[in-house]
Order: structure tokens, then sequence, then C-alpha cells
């Protein structure tokens, strides 16, 4: 089994560059980083991890660019975002920022991606929370036309372009790896036909973990790789997971300053280790 971690990057923890060069030292092969474009001060939207919003929520730095400057200290590790917000991007944009990062880094980046919670946070960017799922699922179509095709054109109800050039093109052939987000009815049909790895949350149970895959191999996709998100340390937890054909667990890194962040990782390096 492969170890990750998945953190949020803020202006008052850790940054980007000594991160990036303590997970690689220690064996990570992976991070991935969250993404909050903005936290409107209304917070009507209840908070999926119950109580207050974590202050991490309302600092994240933008991930493309913590990512940039972690690829630009390290040679191996995976750089990913868990998860990037689509709905709430602009498509285009988007496709030039992956396959940028793709260039820049020699095709580490990884592509994770969902449709978010914090419906203010998709209003204040013209998105009806609505239909941020029908969105999502056409701008990956959207995104793989304009990274794999030299003239690139989607015509669909939400995302809608004519011909038109967009370089540079990923590394990665034919593009860096979309992990989906989500364990919903419709988020497992994205990852069906628009997937290439599924990120699941922690909490899912095992006996889902041999469901979806299952489900997946019905569908004809037998080749979806599991990343499970935001792990503890439970030995046993990770066990089962590794048992039940999960290719990676991410660890929850807290978001620390330097010294605390370091401790904390050698800790995390210690868990994987047990676990093998």
């Amino acid at each position: 089994m492969k170890f990750g971690v998945a953190t949020f990057v803020t202006d008052e923890g850790i940054r980007p560059a000594p991160l990036g060069r303590a997970l690689e030292e220690r064996g990570f092969d992976s991070v991935f980083l969250a993404e909050h474009s903005h936290i409107p001060a209304s917070r009507e939207s209840p908070y999926p991890g119950g109580g207050d919003l974590p202050r991490v929520y309302y600092r994240t730095l933008d991930p493309f660019v913590a990512l940039t400057e972690m690829g630009a200290v390290t040679e191996n590790l995976l750089l990913g975002t868990g998860i990037a917000l689509l709905p709430q991007r602009d498509v285009i944009h988007t496709a030039k920022q992956v396959a940028s990062l793709d260039l820049l880094s020699n095709g580490r980046m990884q592509f994770g991606v969902g449709v978010g919670w914090n419906r203010e946070e998709m209003r204040d960017h013209g998105v009806d929370p609505r239909k941020r799922g029908p969105l999502m699922t056409e701008q990956l179509g959207a995104l793989k036309e304009l990274w794999t095709e030299d003239e690139a054109e989607f015509h669909g109800e939400h995302v809608d372009f004519g011909p038109t050039f967009c370089w540079p093109k990923p590394v990665q052939d034919p593009h860096p790896p979309i992990y989906l987000g989500g364990e919903s009815e419709a988020a497992l049909n994205r990852l069906a036909t628009h997937g290439d790895a599924w990120l699941p949350r922690a909490h899912t149970p095992v006996d889902e973990i041999h469901r979806v895959r299952s489900w997946l191999a019905d569908q004809g996709r037998t080749d979806v790789p599991f990343t499970v998100f935001g792990l503890g340390t439970d030995q046993d937890a990770i066990r089962a997971y590794a048992d039940a054909g999960v290719e990676r667990v991410t660890f929850m890194l807290g978001t620390l300053p330097e010294d605390e962040t370091l401790s904390a990782l050698d800790d995390l390096a210690e868990a994987a280790a047990k676990a093998g």
C-alpha cells in the first residue's frame, strides 16, 4: 500500500516548500491539498463535519500555487488537489492550470475533484447548487477535450465553447488522473464515466469499498484504483483497507507551524512503516 498526506495549506501553517521536502524525505508518495476560494460570512450551509467550521477553511492557499512551489523542491512527490471544487471554476482556466502544473512537475499532477458542499460559496461563483453535479459532469468532458485535442470544442447544456486552441497539453498520457470524490450514487456514476480513480473519505465502510469495486466491474471498469482520503493512524483500519485492495491511504495532517508539522509527519511516517 502507498501512503500520502491530505492537508489544508494556509497562511498560518508550514509553507508549501518545506512541507513538500519533508513529505518526500519521509517516504510519502503524494500530497492532496484542499481548496476553498472563500467562505461567505452568512454560513447558512452546515459544516458536514458538525459544529463550527474549522479555521483552516477560511485561510486556504490556492492549491495550484502551493503545489507548484512543492513541485519545485521535490522530484517524485505526486501533487494532488483534494479536492478542487470544479463547479466553482472556469473550465478553460482550470484546463490550463492543471496542464501547466503537470508540465512543470514532469508529470506529477493528480487532479482530485468534487462538487462541494458550501452552497453560498457556489452561488458567489454564479453556480446554482442544484445543478452543480450535471455541471461538473460536463466540465470533466470538456477538460478531456481541451487536454487531448489540438483543436477542442464542447457543446453541452452547462458548458459550451466552439473550436479553440489550449496549450500546454499535459505530460501524462492522455491526461493527469482524475480522482472523483464523493460516495453518492451520482458521484459514483460520474466516477464510472469520467474518473480514473476514486477518492472516498475515511469514514467509508470497508463493505462499501467492496461493493463499489464490484459495481464498477459490472460497468466494465476494472481499472479504477482507490485512494482513501484523510485517514487516521489506526492500524486495524489501515489493514482493513489494505485487505480490501485500496491502493493508497492519505493521512489527515493538521495545519500547524513548521516545527510541529515536522514532528507530526514523523508520527505519520512511523504509522506508515508499521503498516508496511
